[in-house]
């Protein structure tokens, strides 16, 4: 592609926010041309993804970690506000920018506003380009062998590891000049929660942007991957890599995590290489999740599995409440539900604990799971966040069968066997001793058939359990046999 040096290109970031291993902003930099960084927040065209409370709260920091970066080159991260067709226009016609590069994008939304601009940059006579960096494999590359997108997980991650090996990543870009435009404040956008500001829980757990995307990665290769195969779903401690909301927001690639990740594998010994292989299949879970839903755009709102269009979900705006608030009365759920509501994030294994629990004690839809996780996630990611709840509910591709239900009690005995993680998130079971920690109504002589029960000076009260677990078995069960006869595959 041939511009114009003296015209400006766009780069157009979204969920790339990073200048490393950023093929669109390398392109953009070896054209000569004035670089003119750009982020649009749209949320007001139809069909936008209107992000989370946490979302909104990272996304705000992470886009202040981006301009420092740019600035330090001696660039101004451009920020706008509307329609991105619209605003895309608009600079069109204030730079006379000869072209713009992206990062491809497999939501829905965002493959629809690419086709909005590729068709606006057509009309205008400017260059519109795509670029990988989101994912490790394209979905266009990955099939089975009838050209069919996989809906099995195993298959699929087997034909990407038969593929050949991602690129290596590339390093930041040095941008011999940028363009100037308007923009606006970052705290325009207004992002940032601020009364009442409950913020607090995420600023002491969190530190966005890219320079700490890969300190994290660092921490996680030299201190964690030996133990990760054996301990990953030990609740309590720091036994996972935690960069689901770096990766989610792009401060750190894919790519960038494969390559040091099999650099580490071959430079330690021991354990390393099982735990990289463990590691790189939960990317591999990511995988799998987009390639769904750039096949399946409707994995949002609508079960895979069609028959499941018929099950007898339940109404409960009550038994709703308490799982959001965590007061269920099932105290590893509870703990993994006020982590979630401080922090805004908690463990994979309490995520699928969790789930479980909505769907099957609860029998409440699965949309209403993933739309509270949308919204309190700092990680909420609209592929992995609907493909897992169709997981749990056994509705998607590849799911766990509906009838793996999990007891909260046994889930929290064997991935919180000393009650650690409990007692950091439901204080006021602390006191509690170990053989009762998982079912505090044991040691107040079975109080669970009353709203709450007394625990003592120590704790006050806790709510007694809101469901009955083998009650709540059965009820699911039950439920599960009117699907009998419906499956559509």
């Amino acid at each position: 592609m041939t511009v114009d040096r003296a015209r400006p290109v766009i780069v157009w970031f979204r969920q790339d926010l990073r200048l490393a291993d950023h093929e669109a902003l390398h392109a953009a930099a070896k054209s000569g041309a004035p670089v003119l960084p750009l982020y649009i927040h749209d949320d007001e065209t139809p069909g936008a993804l209107h992000i989370g409370g946490a979302s909104r709260w990272w996304l705000h920091q992470s886009l202040e970690a981006l301009s420092a970066s740019l600035a330090k080159q001696g660039g101004t991260l451009i920020l706008r506000k509307g329609p991105a067709h619209q605003v895309l226009a608009d600079l069109l016609d204030e730079t006379d920018a000869a072209a713009i590069h992206a990062t491809r994008s497999y939501e829905p939304f965002g493959t629809q506003c690419e086709e909005d601009a590729a068709a606006l940059c057509q009309n205008k006579g400017v260059a519109f380009q795509l670029h990988p960096g989101r994912l490790l494999f394209a979905p266009k590359d990955v099939a089975t062998k009838d050209g069919r997108p996989f809906r099995v997980f195993t298959p699929f991650w087997r034909a990407c590891l038969a593929r050949p090996s991602p690129p290596a990543p590339l390093s930041a870009p040095t941008m011999r000049a940028f363009a100037e435009a308007r923009s606006r404040p970052l705290h325009e956008l207004n992002l940032q929660p601020t009364k009442p500001d409950w913020a607090g829980g995420l600023r002491d757990f969190w530190r966005p942007g890219e320079k700490h995307a890969q300190d994290r990665l660092t921490h996680f290769l030299d201190q964690l991957l030996g133990a990760y195969a054996d301990r990953r779903d030990d609740l309590f401690g720091d036994s996972t890599s935690r960069l689901s909301p770096h990766l989610h927001f792009g401060e750190i690639s894919p790519r960038q995590i494969w390559h040091r990740s099999l650099h580490a594998a071959n430079a330690q010994s021991g354990t390393a290489p099982r735990g990289v292989e463990v590691f790189l299949k939960e990317l591999g879970w990511r995988e799998f999740s987009y390639h769904l839903l750039h096949q399946f755009p409707h994995m949002p709102d609508e079960p895979l599995r069609p028959e499941f269009e018929h099950f007898p979900w339940r109404q409960d705006p009550d038994a709703l409440t308490a799982w959001q608030r965590g007061q269920t009365g099932y105290p590893v759920v509870d703990a993994g539900m006020r982590q979630l509501w401080l922090t805004g994030w908690m463990p994979n294994r309490v995520r699928m604990i969790a789930a479980s629990f909505l769907i099957k004690h609860l029998l409440l839809p699965w949309q209403d799971g993933a739309a509270w996780f949308w919204d309190t996630l700092a990680d909420a990611d609209l592929a992995s966040n609907s493909a897992s709840w169709q997981w749990v509910a056994g509705c998607g591709a590849d799911a766990a069968p509906y009838f793996r239900i999990f007891n909260p009690v046994l889930q929290g005995q064997k991935f919180d066997p000393n009650g650690e993680y409990v007692r950091n998130w439901v204080p006021e079971l602390a006191h509690l001793p170990t053989r009762d920690i998982h079912a505090p109504w044991q040691a107040s002589g079975g109080a669970s058939a009353q709203p709450s029960f007394d625990l003592g000076s120590a704790g006050g009260t806790y709510p007694a359990p809101i469901v009955d677990h083998s009650a709540a078995r059965a009820r699911a069960l039950a439920a599960l046999a009117t699907l009998k006869g419906r499956d559509n595959r």
